[in-house]
């Protein structure tokens, strides 16, 4: 979404590191740059009008005017301040010692409010917890039959309450969730418009029944700069908590959901990146501002990857370092990327990446995986234990079954080769570190190396990152910021 902000705020970053030494002159020509760049991304004028003198303020001083690299210097500076304007530090849910506890949903129409109520009991039961969908909207057509239906997809039930006033069906869902054990209700309202002082006063009422004891707003991220005169008006009625920001992967500029934070005040707890029941993320400022100016979110790739990898994934890998490569294990690692989000929800997390995207126009062709997913399908089990059998005459027929060109089954198996011998040099280091490991140096044992806590990286050609996992969180940390420095470096 912020794809053109990135691009402007980068030129105007390249512009200055081509410059041995910053005069007041190009510092000022910067902060016009960046405030224009904001505004076109309809950030809010107020806050970019607040933003660029607070960021001038600081780049002005002799600190950073006479310093060996002004430049990076200003990168710093408007890092620490795009984050201060996104909310510093994240915000997360607050949950009081009652049960259940109570979260309240509200928001114009069509800002996205159930599906957000969907992928936040998602996100909850991953957690451990047992929440319960409260279906308070009567008003637009079947939107109770909506949430049951994504609330089944997701195995979390949903209280109706089919006829009864809204306020008693947020009630009813209460007693429910006490009566079945359920420690989380989720109050889905109706969506509402400004100037509907009915509906408004119905979510009053509801907050004042239930006493929730977080009340969020879902913001349709797609709004633009009438996001400001949205929150402030429901901060006045209902004084909600935190918001959520749906749809914040769509194509407009996003800049209305940068203004959230500094004009009203109350922090982002949630973004919405997609569709599906998964992608709702925790919001935190300082990775959304790197993310921003260019400089990735290699840490949201780390828990991602974490998230993906499972006992049977690291037994995979202890037998990859053994055995060799398959194109069972290839699949299992496309598969991986999906779960990730993909070549490009990766690619855009990694420092410089989303300027690459742009770069590329945007697009990448997700649709390699389905087509490699048919070609390891097409194969025997013997060829996919074995792939080193697959002569001329059987990818041939390979490439018959799945519908392709021998040309693509000859670069699967490429890929499949440089892979294999990957592992190989990993298992030749792994054997070199057990064996020092046992001659031993003052007593201390060797390192056992483990395979890398990102599976699938490798089948988009992004191996270079398997060295995270292989220490403990200290030296992983440390490797991050290495890495991140080093392809800051680069551009």
């Amino acid at each position: 979404m912020f794809d053109s902000l990135s691009d402007r705020l980068n030129d105007t970053f390249d512009r200055l590191r081509g410059k041995g030494k910053l005069t007041e002159a190009d510092i000022t020509s910067a902060m016009r740059d960046i405030r224009m760049a904001l505004l076109e991304a309809d950030v809010n004028f107020k806050v970019v009008k607040e933003f660029v003198a607070k960021t001038k303020e600081r780049c002005m001083t002799a600190e950073v005017m006479e310093s060996l690299s002004p430049a990076q210097n200003v990168v710093k500076i408007v890092l620490d301040e795009l984050t201060e304007m996104l909310g510093s530090t994240e915000s997360k849910l607050v949950f009081s010692n009652r049960i259940p506890n109570v979260i309240m949903l509200v928001g114009l129409q069509g800002s996205g409010k159930t599906t957000a109520a969907v992928k936040l009991a998602y996100l909850l039961k991953k957690q451990g917890r047992s929440p319960l969908l409260a279906a308070c909207d009567v008003y637009r057509p079947a939107a109770a039959d909506q949430l049951a239906t994504l609330g089944g997809e997701i195995g979390v039930p949903v209280f109706r309450g089919d006829g009864a006033h809204p306020v008693d069906i947020a009630k009813g869902a209460i007693q429910e969730a006490v009566d079945h054990l359920r420690d989380v209700v989720i109050v889905d309202t109706a969506g509402r418009l400004q100037i509907d002082e009915q509906m408004m006063q119905e979510a009053v009422d509801i907050k004042k029944a239930v006493k929730p004891d977080q009340v969020l707003m879902v913001v349709d991220a797609m709004t633009g700069q009438d996001i400001v005169n949205v929150v402030s008006t429901f901060a006045e009625r209902t004084d909600f908590d935190g918001v959520i920001i749906s749809k914040l992967d769509g194509d407009a500029r996003g800049g209305g959901a940068l203004s959230v934070r500094q004009v009203t005040g109350k922090p982002i707890k949630f973004v919405s990146m997609g569709e599906k029941p998964d992608s709702l993320e925790p919001f935190y400022p300082d990775r959304m501002a790197k993310r921003i100016l260019g400089m990735g979110d290699v840490v949201g790739i780390i828990e991602k990857a974490q998230e993906a990898a499972d006992a049977e994934q690291l037994e995979a890998a202890e037998r990859m370092l053994r055995e060799g490569f398959t194109m069972n294990d290839m699949l299992d690692q496309m598969k991986a990327v999906k779960k990730m989000g993909g070549m490009k929800g990766i690619l855009g997390m990694l420092p410089g990446g989303q300027r690459a995207l742009n770069q590329m126009g945007g697009n990448l062709d997700e649709g390699i995986f389905d087509k490699n997913e048919a070609i390891i399908m097409s194969m025997t089990k013997e060829e996919r234990l074995r792939p080193s059998i697959i002569n001329g005459q059987r990818r041939a027929r390979i490439a018959k079954g799945a519908g392709v060109t021998p040309t693509e089954v000859n670069s699967l198996m490429k890929q499949w080769g440089e892979m294999n011998k990957m592992m190989g040099r990993m298992r030749t280091m792994a054997n070199q570190a057990q064996a020092g490991g046992k001659k031993g140096k003052k007593g201390k044992k060797g390192k056992k190396m483990r395979m890398p806590n990102i599976p699938g990286l490798d089948a988009m050609g992004l191996g270079g990152l398997g060295g995270f996992g292989t220490g403990g969180p200290k030296s992983d940390m440390d490797l991050l910021r290495q890495m991140e420095a080093q392809m800051r470096n680069k551009k």
